[in-house]
């Protein structure tokens, strides 16, 4: 009888054990998890009670919270100033819906709940003080930002810019956009209304083309191609075969130049000035598919970046048959990137081979001003210091003499990149245009998404090209 007293406690032990485990984690593991759901309304009622932090720009707000000029239950209404131009940055905050980008990447701390913020909790309970959240101040600069939306005007696509050294975003737009405040409004029915308009559009005005969408590079692709090739030994020097037209192996296909190459041998440099297909073609395939793949991966390739907004990663293809390697040296096949993933390209090469992972948030700071995050510079070596001072001269010869010259400004030095690529021979094509400006240094890629004219390298600098242009002139 003892004995099976004993096991029944030692059963009723492992019982309570188990319910107190589960407790624990619920409340330390789950319980966390569940209030910061973004679909979670009651912590989201909670939090409409919080005075919201701001999201700057600089010293410029972007979006904010008020007192609630109407009757509604909510204390506070979030508004975004100029909210379309923003949109992509801020994200939105809305009762039904929840948050997006920055908006929920940095919730904790715009409702003042992130660990770093316990002791001002805490002062708030015992003081009975209203709870106030943190303010988020981004890398981006209001005149470039302005100056990129802009410039893109009606266009469908994206511009991101940055600084090459520190990898700090200095503009994020993207082309249709849409009004933040729509989803903030306290008016529940009108917000449900927005929801349906704008995730039924057909020009998906909600989608980050400069983040979070991946799309063939074209010829901008060819910068990782060049610089792989310099890392193997190339000089801007070799001269590499260039015929007007390259059996692609093992199909019935003839890969053309869409400028003129001549037929026979020409510099590396000239052949980046002139994006000449078949040389890139031919350089990739006596690269072969690791050295290529490799280079990618350094300057970002299958990496997801910028975790602010949720950055996807690029691709390049992990298995290529050699006519396969031959069109994703010229940014085709199965090669896709964010306009953000080619400036990561551009700015690494500019920063004689130094990537500077790219950043959104600069710093994060209390109600009272303290300080509670800072962002630390990220560095890795994608090339070497030699072959991207050579590409560095290389992209320079590119707008000084070849398909970037629509992008020349007087007095100012400019290294870059055109591309056209196409992704569906029934739709039009993508124009390209990555390039670096020196004094001030600034990296800057356009990506246009339909381009109503004919495929070449030259139709990207002159569409691409000039967007490109009026963010560098505005960093004057």
């Amino acid at each position: 009888m003892t004995r099976q007293i004993r096991w029944v406690a030692l059963v009723a032990a492992v019982m309570v054990f188990a319910l107190l485990a589960n407790l624990t984690y619920f409340g330390l593991v789950l319980a966390p998890q569940f209030e910061s759901m973004s679909t979670n309304t009651r912590a989201r009622q909670a939090e409409f009670d919080v005075h919201r932090g701001q999201i700057l720009a600089g010293d410029t707000v972007i979006a904010e919270s008020v007192a609630s000029a109407d009757d509604s239950a909510f204390a506070y209404q979030r508004v975004y100033a100029n909210g379309p131009l923003y949109a992509p940055i801020t994200g939105f905050y809305s009762y039904i819906y929840g948050s997006s980008r920055v908006e929920n990447s940095y919730n904790d701390y715009l409702v003042g709940s992130a660990s770093a913020q316990w002791l001002t909790k805490l002062m708030d309970s015992l003081t009975g003080r209203t709870p106030e959240g943190a303010s988020v101040t981004t890398t981006i600069d209001p005149v470039l930002q302005q100056a990129a939306w802009d410039a893109l005007g009606n266009y469908t696509g994206a511009v991101v810019a940055m600084d090459p050294h520190t990898g700090a975003v200095k503009a994020i737009v993207s082309t249709p956009s849409w009004d933040p405040n729509l989803l903030a409004t306290h008016d529940l029915g009108a917000q449900q209304a927005a929801w349906q308009t704008l995730t039924t559009d057909p020009t998906k005005p909600m989608n980050d083309r400069a983040t979070r969408e991946i799309y063939p590079p074209g010829s901008t692709f060819k910068l990782v191609v060049a610089a792989a090739a310099l890392d193997a030994g190339y000089t801007p020097d070799t001269l590499i075969d260039t015929p007007s037209s390259l059996p692609l192996p093992g199909t019935s296909i003839s890969l053309p130049n869409s400028t003129n190459c001549g037929n026979s041998q020409v510099s590396l440099a000239f052949a980046l000035e002139w994006s000449c297909n078949t040389a890139f073609a031919g350089l990739g395939a006596a690269l072969g598919a690791d050295a290529v793949r490799s280079a990618a991966q350094r300057f970002g390739f299958g990496s997801t970046v910028l975790p602010e907004l949720g950055g996807v990663a690029s691709q390049f293809p992990a298995s290529l048959d050699q006519a396969q390697l031959m069109m994703s040296s010229i940014g085709q096949y199965d090669v896709a990137a964010s306009p953000l993933q080619m400036a990561m390209v551009t700015a690494a090469i500019a920063n004689n081979g130094q990537l500077a992972q790219p950043y959104l948030v600069q710093e994060v700071r209390a109600s009272d001003l303290t300080p509670l995050y800072q962002h630390q510079v990220s560095t890795s070596q994608a090339l070497s210091a030699s072959s991207a001072q050579a590409l560095q001269q290389m992209m320079i010869g590119v707008v000084n003499n070849g398909t970037g010259k629509p992008v020349r400004l007087p007095g100012v030095t400019i290294g870059g990149k055109t591309g056209t690529a196409q992704s569906d021979p029934s739709r039009p094509n993508y124009a390209w245009f990555t390039c670096f400006a020196q004094d001030p240094d600034l990296v800057v890629t356009v990506f246009v998404e339909n381009v109503d004219t004919e495929g070449t390298d030259i139709s990207g600098g002159r569409i691409a090209g000039p967007i490109a242009q009026a963010v560098i002139k505005a960093s004057r």
